[in-house]
């Protein structure tokens, strides 16, 4: 594993973006069944999905959610040094899709951008990346994660279907001394890289579709076997103990999980968040959107101990606690449904 600590770099706001397209359990019925849909929403806790409409990718959700952050914190887009985009589902092979939204967000000549390609570690890896080198060079930072994995799932596929959404998040960070180091902890291993992949579509099969094929039995192994050391380490790093935890955010993959960590930490169940009863597993977004979701009151009115925790593809985990708030701005917005052209991402409206 990989331990780190990183000074002087804090969060001021956070913006989730979900688009307007729902699929319910209803919508899973008349697929699979009644009884089929409704055990398998009781068994994850997933009630719903938003699903991206033809035409909406990635950025389109990502920018949405970092041109309302900048106008929530009054930030110029010239002011931004540094770009972090985190996704599986890129717009396009080349160039990166974080260098469409450089100059969609009109960012200034020379600010630096990448891409980072990981799924639900995708988080804490952006967000370790994004710290360290804005702490490197650089005063403000735009992280920016999201995925559409509903474009890699087979509809009749039960395994998978009924439990991805699509959705995007914004992150601004900031050089500042005053606030309390980031304790980090990371790891992979990519013998588990067959068991959650989806390989059509890219150089090695370039002539199947990209399908996403996950093996639920060793996701849930992994999970259980790599997390709860990593977060005891990251806790060891930052020198906390579990009851100085405000709130334990997990990937949100499925509830019964998420409660099932909880207990085994020593973390009460009002602390842990389960937020993913109207969105689904999001992939590298679940984290923020479940902060900017279920913890904007208690983000923009004070200062909450954080620990979050991202797993899964690769295998890949990434913890981290940092102390957060009072945060600028901390909210939601949806993407219209409407087929989505390039320039147009700057109508999204607040999540009712």
């Amino acid at each position: 594993m990989v331990a780190s600590r990183i000074d002087g770099v804090g969060m001021r706001g956070v913006v989730g973006c979900v688009p307007e397209g729902r699929e319910t359990v209803g919508d899973l019925a008349r697929r699979f069944g009644e009884d089929a849909a409704r055990k398998i929403a009781t068994a994850t806790g997933i009630e719903e999905r938003r699903i991206v409409a033809p035409g909406q990718c990635t950025s389109d959700l990502a920018e949405a959610a970092a041109r309302r952050l900048l106008d929530g914190l009054g930030w110029e887009p010239g002011s931004i040094d540094l770009l972090v985009l985190v996704t599986q589902t890129h717009d396009q092979t080349l160039p990166g899709t974080a260098s469409l939204l450089h100059r969609r967000l009109g960012l200034r000549k020379g600010a630096a951008v990448l891409d980072v390609t990981h799924g639900c570690s995708g988080f804490v890896y952006g967000l370790w990346t994004a710290a360290g080198l804005l702490k490197a060079a650089g005063r403000r930072a735009l992280l920016l994660v999201g995925d559409t994995t509903s474009r890699l799932v087979d509809a009749e596929d039960r395994a998978v279907a009924p439990l991805f959404g699509d959705g995007a998040a914004a992150v601004a960070l900031e050089l500042d001394e005053t606030v309390d180091p980031i304790a980090f902890d990371l790891g992979s291993d990519g013998a588990g890289a067959p068991y959650l992949a989806a390989e059509g579509g890219a150089m090695r099969h370039p002539d199947r579709p990209p399908r996403l094929f996950m093996d639920g039995t060793q996701v849930f192994a992994f999970t259980l076997r790599e997390v709860p050391g990593s977060i005891r380490a990251v806790l060891e790093g930052a020198g906390w103990s579990t009851d100085m935890v405000d709130h334990l955010v997990l990937h949100q993959a499925n509830a019964q999980m998420i409660r099932h960590l909880g207990q085994k930490l020593g973390v009460s169940a009002d602390r842990t968040v389960v937020a993913l009863r109207e969105v689904g597993n999001t992939s590298s977004a679940s984290i923020p959107l479940a902060l900017a979701g279920s913890l904007a009151e208690q983000l923009t009115t004070g200062c909450r101990r954080l620990l979050l925790s991202g797993f899964g593809v690769g295998w890949s985990w990434g913890s981290v606690a940092l102390a957060v708030g009072p945060l600028a701005v901390c909210e939601t917005v949806v993407l219209p449904g409407r087929k989505y052209p390039a320039e147009s991402a700057a109508s999204a409206t607040p999540a009712p």
